[in-house]
């Protein structure tokens, strides 16, 4: 189902307009737009960073790694479902992964900037894109499942995106979450990606929770790599802001790349079978939509 963001209706999907006000999202670079104010300025990220992304992330050990993670837990916890929308979609990449694996599902993507969206177009062309601002989503019993990979921690209003992503749930559908983790972690690099926060553990749990859904798994990963992390984060403190290189964490060595992915490569094993990581750089969180149950903003 639709839900209009004009009268707050709700609608069968195979309308354009909301019948009962007539409300149609505008169209943008021939995507439509629900929040058009946001299509090109503003929502809690740079937008020209998107170029960089598409350029470095199908090689680098981060992005492979952490596909592959949100892959077997689609596949482990939501195997049978047949939509699925990312919020935050960016270029694409994690899109593209879940339309290889699961080619027969009804996808959909929505991104605050139209600029991503032309990347994530190229890689999923069967998939239903669109701009979208995370707080206010015109879905409602709509998705079997529903992610959102490293967006929550954009968004100063989290408890409000957890509340509409709830509602666009089918009952019983579930959510896929991966964030940033551990407040003292925090370094220029969480400036300029604009985060508002590093999770823990618990507080993501809570927030979950409030919002109505019933937690299936709570994990850290890039456990690992964690000493390098915090070194890289100290490091960075030392020196000015104007010496920040943003790029940096992008161009990483062949050989630092392959020895980094296979460290995660263990980690994911350990997962799979059945092991939490208590500490990290980022948690993934899947959780199931409680039945009878609102999201509470």
């Amino acid at each position: 189902m639709k839900r209009c963001l004009e009268c707050d209706a709700t609608y069968e999907n195979t309308h354009d307009n909301c019948p009962a006000c007539n409300f149609a999202p505008e169209l943008i670079a021939g995507y439509e737009a629900y929040a058009s104010n946001f299509a090109n300025e503003g929502g809690g990220f740079k937008a020209d960073y998107f170029a960089e992304l598409a350029q470095h992330e199908a090689a680098h050990f981060w992005f492979q790694m952490r596909n592959k993670l949100i892959l077997w837990a689609l596949e482990n916890y939501c195997g049978g479902f047949q939509s699925f929308l990312e919020i935050g979609c960016g270029t694409g990449f994690v899109l593209s992964g879940v339309a290889r694996q699961y080619p027969a599902a009804h996808l959909s993507g929505s991104e605050i900037f139209v600029s991503g969206l032309d990347f994530a177009a190229k890689r999923i062309p069967g998939a239903k894109l669109m701009q979208m601002d995370a707080r206010r989503i015109p879905f409602e019993n709509e998705f079997d499942a529903v992610g959102a990979f490293d967006v929550l921690e954009h968004i100063e209003e989290d408890e409000t995106v957890l509340s509409q992503l709830h509602n666009a749930l089918n009952p019983g559908g579930f959510l896929l979450l991966t964030v940033p983790q551990h407040a003292w972690l925090w370094s220029p690099t969480d400036d300029y990606a604009c985060h508002q926060r590093r999770y823990s553990a618990a507080e993501l749990l809570q927030k979950v929770k409030h919002a109505g859904f019933q937690v299936q798994r709570s994990t850290s990963f890039v456990t690992t790599l964690l000493p390098a992390m915090m070194a890289s984060r100290f490091l960075q403190r030392m020196f000015p802001a104007s010496e920040f290189d943003a790029s940096a964490e992008l161009k990483i060595s062949p050989w630092l790349n392959g020895l980094f992915s296979g460290l995660l490569g263990l980690e994911l094993g350990l997962i799979k079978s059945g092991l939490n990581l208590p500490l990290g750089g980022s948690r993934l969180l899947v959780a199931k939509k409680i039945q009878g149950m609102q999201g509470q903003p």
